[in-house]
């Protein structure tokens, strides 16, 4: 963070280890001002559990649902957990193809939930931003309580494409850059060896939006998301300003 200018970071669980977070709330803990963090939890988790969670910087929950049955999370023990999270003014992460976003991003919303979609929604990388799923996620703009995530285009797009460019352009077009906000995606599992954290942050300025946007992208919006402009969570004083955010 320090070496790449980054004021503030949200860590998000990755999927390969699954439930135990025990990695990312050791890495919470070396500053509780600069970091915050989304988990993988158990729908089972006890409200105890979650308000601790709370307590050590965790914002959110993630449900990568990616190459998994489709779980129906309007009935127990998924309906208990969206009041709890509900009560703590937690958001779902939500990753899965785009193809069946729409629903579960509707039973979300329909519990009061804020949702964040993961990598652009991930449509189909042979099909783009003509991926149906794409254009169902872009109709939820309106809602009003979803927010998306520009990150990791290489798992969406054929290396060469303008998916990044245009599908960038389409999405703030439908959400607004109040509810965009830029991952890096580091550390880039499946692609380490095709791209680095450098480069996924010049694709986002390659695009050369204008400034304001490219500042609500990477810093007002998930300032204002994640709570970096309420009191921090414990009393550890900022050492640097908010810039850049890597997620």
């Amino acid at each position: 963070m320090d070496a790449s200018n980054i004021g503030n970071a949200v860590l998000v669980q990755p999927s390969f280890l699954g439930t135990d977070n025990s990695y990312l709330l050791q890495a919470l803990t070396t500053d509780r001002t600069r970091l915050r963090g989304v988990a993988v939890l158990s729908p089972d988790v006890s409200e105890d559990e979650l308000v601790q969670l709370n307590a050590d910087g965790i914002t959110g929950v993630r449900l990568n649902l990616m190459g998994q049955t489709l779980p129906d999370i309007d009935t127990a023990p998924y309906a208990t957990l969206w009041r709890r999270l509900s009560k703590l003014g937690w958001h779902v992460e939500l990753h899965r193809e785009a193809s069946d976003l729409a629903p579960l991003i509707t039973s979300l919303l329909n519990v009061g939930l804020p949702v964040v979609v993961d990598h652009f929604g991930r449509p189909a990388s042979d099909s783009g931003i003509s991926d149906r799923g794409f254009k169902d996620l872009l109709e939820l703009g309106s809602s009003g309580r979803v927010w998306v995530k520009i990150s990791g285009a290489y798992r969406c797009a054929k290396p060469g494409s303008n998916f990044m460019r245009d599908a960038t352009h389409q999405l703030i077009n439908a959400f607004g850059t109040e509810r965009l906000m830029w991952g890096s995606d580091w550390p880039h599992t499946q692609f380490e060896h095709a791209t680095e954290y450098s480069q996924t942050l010049s694709a986002l300025l390659d695009l050369r939006l204008a400034p304001s946007l490219v500042d609500a992208i990477l810093c007002s919006t998930p300032q204002s998301f994640y709570g970096f402009d309420k009191e921090p969570v414990s009393d550890v004083v900022p050492t640097m300003p908010i810039s850049p955010f890597i997620s």
